[in-house]
């Protein structure tokens, strides 16, 4: 008889207990009533509580809740979605507003049945969170729109306060990992990002655990800093059911901690490094930072 493939107990750092108070109950129900769907919820994010609750930041999931794409690590449904629903950037930004957010964050499936990619209801969500919520930042966090580069700019006119695009996973597992996503189409979709707009910092996150070495990890760093990204995520991947790649590694947070100091030594403005991180985590501390730097690059340029 084979021998049943053994699983990593999950260690200590990584248990957390919920924090289900009445205000995130009320965030919740209220996203239902609005027929919005937050990548909070569907990737089943740790921190949820924390940013709904606390730090006023949530990551909402636009063009539908279904995926053209079945990457093995994302708990996000797969399928062909059949659904455009343009009133959606309007429902987002009334929903900025209820909740009072400092930092919204908007991504989306991968909508690769669309010749956009789903650009220009991207970038009317951008527009539309901006007109209404004046005073609240905004990321972005699109698929690679499989390198269409004028849907990149449609959405990079929409002046995001911060572009982020995920790496995800070292390069050689990038193939197993994601679905028709490219390690260096993901680099070049960054890097020309920067190009279309200098002032716009970008972002991208890595999951480890997966099997990838700490010479990988490094690698990957050097990759993006090559191509110009500013802020970096580093967190643990978990696996979200038995479907999906089973965790290799479990990382301890001293670990993380060294990543965290390897990163910004190597020119990183911001890393964020921790078993719990997750792309969209602290994101509000990291665009005011962004701000604060871009002001002081104005006045050093006035003095020069």
């Amino acid at each position: 008889m084979a021998k049943k493939e053994e699983h990593l107990r999950k260690p200590e750092w990584l248990k957390i207990k919920l924090n289900t108070n009445e205000t995130y109950t009320g965030l919740k129900k209220m996203m239902r009533e609005k027929n919005l769907h937050t990548v909070c919820e569907e990737a089943r994010c740790p921190n949820i509580h924390e940013c709904w609750a606390v730090r006023k930041t949530a990551t909402f999931m636009i063009l539908g809740d279904v995926c053209t794409r079945a990457c093995r690590f994302c708990a996000v449904k797969t399928g062909l979605p059949n659904e455009l629903d343009l009133q959606e950037p309007e429902r987002v930004a009334d929903s900025v507003e209820m909740m009072g957010l400092k930092h919204a964050v908007i991504t989306a499936v991968a909508r690769d049945d669309l010749k956009d990619g789903g650009a220009a209801v991207f970038a009317e969500t951008v527009r539309a969170v901006r007109r209404k919520n004046p005073f609240c930042t905004i990321e972005v966090l699109p698929s690679d729109m499989l390198g269409n580069f004028d849907s990149l700019k449609t959405l990079m006119d929409a002046k995001p306060n911060i572009m982020n695009h995920n790496i995800e996973t070292v390069r050689r597992l990038s193939p197993r990992v994601r679905a028709r996503a490219t390690y260096d189409r993901t680099l070049e979709f960054l890097r020309r990002a920067k190009e279309m707009n200098p002032d716009i910092p970008t972002k991208s996150s890595l999951m480890i655990g997966l099997g990838e070495t700490r010479e990988e990890i490094i690698e990957t760093m050097d990759d993006l800093r090559a191509n110009n990204v500013d802020i970096m995520t580093i967190g643990q991947y978990l696996q979200p059911t038995k479907k999906h790649l089973k965790v290799q590694k479990y990382y301890t947070p001293e670990e993380f901690a060294e990543f965290k100091e390897i990163a910004l030594e190597k020119g990183f403005s911001h890393c964020e490094s921790g078993p719990l991180v997750r792309s969209s985590y602290h994101a509000d501390e990291q665009v005011n930072e962004a701000q604060v730097r871009e002001e002081a690059n104005k006045v050093a340029k006035t003095h020069n």
